[in-house]
């Protein structure tokens, strides 16, 4: 069997500490980030909010590519 002594079992010792350490680090940094992250009502304001800056860049580019009378009738329209 394996001996405490041995350099062998002293290098597999250390380097099973070594990724111990590094997975509970890990599972330490996720669970902090975890915490971090925004709750329900900051992502459905979030959500509504680029909802509607896509609709506002929907109406400058028609706006950018329309033709200049059909410009004129919807700034009359408004």
């Amino acid at each position: 069997m394996l001996e405490i002594d041995s350099p062998f079992t002293m290098v597999v010792l250390i380097v099973m500490i070594v990724f111990g350490a590094k997975i509970y680090m890990q599972s330490m940094k996720l669970k902090r980030d975890q915490e971090h992250f925004a709750d329900d009502e900051d992502i459905t304001s979030l959500r509504r909010e680029v909802s509607d800056l896509r609709e506002r860049v929907k109406t400058l580019e028609r706006i950018a590519t329309d033709k200049d009378h059909q410009l004129a009738r919807d700034i009359e329209r408004l």
